[in-house]
């Protein structure tokens, strides 16, 4: 009886490599942004399944570029630090100090865990900043908000040559301006940034939900833009996912073929995503 048990699982195990050979075929070369955030980043052994899935997609032939956000992380050391957090339309309000210790956070111990974790399943991760060899410029988006950024420019050959050198870029989502001035951006609007600069063929989107839910509570596998905006309209989407469907939105209308917001606390959420026939999360396309 463990002898036919143990023969189904392999069978199933090689139908599933076998089924995703097309898949595999298809993404050869092609570029895959995906921001990780949520529980996929507190959480080490999400973390570290996250990790092997990235070096398995760099081996089949993808280009995976990682963005991270590390709220939780710099909300513990502003408490430590004694320095109050505010938020202004959810987005942090940034003086100073506080872009210091966000600075400190992101581009210190949140981006090498990241890099570390990469490295240890055999990956060649490399972690920069949006700072880094001017990556991605910005100008003040809102007087109000301080040190928040909004992205002005890319320049997309800083991570081509990271690609072509056979890296996997993990970047904190740190900007400069004028005179050198750090800005904190918002992680899924930088990688939708990235996203499109590079025309990526994906935009993979990690959160804590299952992705864009109907008025009666099921998942919508796919939208285009016409009916997210409508959802929208009809406040069925709400809330902290609007930024997120914005993301999407504006990435696949600035070059990126498709966007997905995705499951980030689903054991390999990449993996299923981009080689399984069902994929999973919410699909965005410019055409249904």
């Amino acid at each position: 009886m463990v002898e036919k048990k143990l023969k189904t699982n392999f069978e199933q195990t090689a139908k599933t490599l076998a089924e995703a050979l097309p898949y595999l075929q298809r993404y050869e070369d092609a570029v895959v942004v995906i921001k990780l955030g949520g529980h996929a980043m507190t959480s080490k052994t999400l973390l570290d399944s996250f990790a092997r899935d990235i070096v398995l997609i760099k081996h089949c032939g993808v280009n995976p570029i990682i963005v991270h956000g590390g709220g939780p992380m710099i909300n513990s050391l502003l408490s430590d630090l004694k320095i109050e957090s505010n938020f202004l339309n959810g987005k942090r309000v940034t003086d100073d100090k506080t872009m210091k210790v966000v600075e400190m956070v992101l581009s210190g111990n949140v981006n090498k865990s990241i890099v570390d974790a990469v490295n240890k399943q055999g990956g060649k991760g490399v972690g920069l900043s949006g700072k880094d060899a001017n990556l991605i410029e910005c100008e003040q988006e809102d007087p109000n908000l301080g040190f928040v950024g909004q992205i002005k420019k890319v320049n997309p050959e800083v991570i081509r040559n990271f690609i072509e050198s056979d890296f996997i870029p993990i970047i904190a989502p740190i900007g400069f301006g004028a005179n050198g001035q750090s800005f904190n951006i918002n992680g899924d609007t930088a990688a939708g940034g990235l996203a499109a600069s590079l025309n990526a063929d994906r935009l993979l989107l990690l959160t804590d939900v299952e992705g864009v839910k109907s008025k009666e509570g099921s998942l919508v596998p796919q939208l285009n833009s016409d009916e997210a905006r409508r959802l929208m309209d009809l406040e069925v989407i709400i809330g902290g996912m609007i930024p997120k469907v914005n993301t999407a939105l504006e990435a696949i209308e600035n070059g990126v073929r498709a966007s997905v917001i995705i499951d980030g606390r689903v054991n390999h959420a990449c993996l299923l995503e981009l080689f399984t026939d069902h994929g999973i999360g919410t699909l965005f396309k410019n055409h249904s």
